[in-house]
């Protein structure tokens, strides 16, 4: 094996939080490997709305977020079945951007600082030994001190090592698919909507140029029971709902076909899988009901990051990297995510919809609260 195949860290998956963690470890000076299965730019199944406490950490990133006119995302409108509409305002709000454009730019700026990046390159095998893990991929074999997995809702890794959520996948929590859409639309810049339909929900909210991002998430039932057709589930199932009726007939639709996701699982999942540090959705997924997923992937890039530097420099053993990790993730994300969670019960069945939005309009603080929930600090 040569040296350009030695690393201190190998991240498998290059979304948000894998190279938002090649980016700090870089600026810390390790030698840094990142593998990615598709090639830059390339979209994703993502609702695109990313809460403010991520601002100040992506422009450290070297993003310029300020000189991209971006959309500031600053009331929220939550739908029931029915129609009904809830109007609320988002105290610390968000913004909108594509993954296909925030991607691409975190690429960039890891590949200028010198990560050394493996495109259209799939981890199929990682095996911890001697104290070193040895990476197989479809571009050979690679070896580091630390191995991280940002790979993702569902990877063939995951598969491999029979993880909990995927041997247990028949519950309330799994078995989702994902849709998203890119559309030109007529909608307020600084809004963000999320419309309820039976046994999911569709957010819409404005990224860059002009566009907005159409995205749903609901159970494969719905789809099973539309005869696998996308096209008919949305016709029968979602324009139900008045207000997405009038998004889908209003709107130019910017993608051929939509982009798609299948068996998602918000089942609780572990952060260090076989000595391998998870970040991202690996670790964890709040539904995106909650909206806060891409900032949760960047934090928890940076709790990462600090511990790998601590192990790295010789201050802690491996197990206290793992034990010190899990604890760090699992303070800053459990709360969230068993919100996310528990809100994700009250927006099921379509009669239980209609009837919390109705209470929800009634008492605000319960909205407040909700979102104060899902939202987490800058960091």
């Amino acid at each position: 094996m040569n040296n350009g195949s030695q690393y201190d860290v190998i991240i498998i998956g290059g979304g948000l939080a894998g190279l938002s963690l090649s980016i700090l470890l870089k600026k810390m000076q390790y030698n840094v490997a990142l593998f990615e299965k598709e090639v830059y730019p390339f979209h994703k199944v993502c609702g695109e709305y990313i809460s403010m406490e991520s601002w100040d950490f992506i422009q450290q990133l070297g993003v310029p977020l300020i000189s991209m006119n971006l959309p500031l995302i600053k009331k929220l409108i939550v739908t029931a079945p029915d129609g009904t509409a809830l109007h609320h305002p988002l105290d610390m709000g968000g913004f909108g951007i594509s993954r296909y454009c925030l991607d691409n730019e975190l690429k960039k700026i890891a590949q200028a600082a010198g990560v050394a990046l493996y495109q259209n390159c799939k981890a199929e095998d990682i095996i911890f030994t001697d104290d070193n893990f040895f990476v197989q991929t479809s571009a050979g074999k690679f070896s580091s001190k630390i191995c991280c997995g940002s790979f993702g809702k569902r990877s063939n890794i995951d598969i491999k090592w029979k993880r909990n959520f995927i041997i247990h996948k028949n519950n309330k929590l799994s078995n989702y698919i994902g849709v998203k859409y890119h559309i030109r639309t007529r909608f307020a810049d600084d809004t963000i909507a999320l419309h309820n339909f039976k046994d999911g929900y569709c957010g819409i909210s404005k990224i860059e140029e002009d566009k907005y991002c159409l995205c749903y998430l609901t159970n494969a039932a719905n789809l099973k029971d539309s005869e696998n057709s996308i096209a008919t589930m949305e016709k029968e199932i979602l324009w139900q709902n008045p207000h997405l009726k009038n998004i889908f007939e209003n709107s130019e639709m910017l993608y051929r076909s939509p982009v798609t996701i299948s068996q998602i699982s918000f089942s609780k999942k572990t952060q260090v899988e076989n000595h391998v540090l998870l970040i991202g959705d690996a670790a964890g997924m709040i539904p995106p009901l909650c909206g806060n997923g891409m900032s949760m992937a960047m934090h928890a890039a940076k709790i990462a990051s600090m511990h790998i530097q601590q192990y790295l420099q010789n201050d802690i053993s491996r197990q206290q990297l793992e034990t010190n990790y899990s604890m760090a993730w699992k303070k800053q994300f459990s709360k969230r995510l068993l919100a996310g969670r528990t809100l994700q019960h009250f927006f099921g069945k379509e009669w239980a919809t209609n009837i919390f939005i109705k209470i929800m309009k009634l008492f605000p603080f319960i909205t407040s609260r909700a979102v104060q929930l899902t939202h987490g600090k800058p960091f």
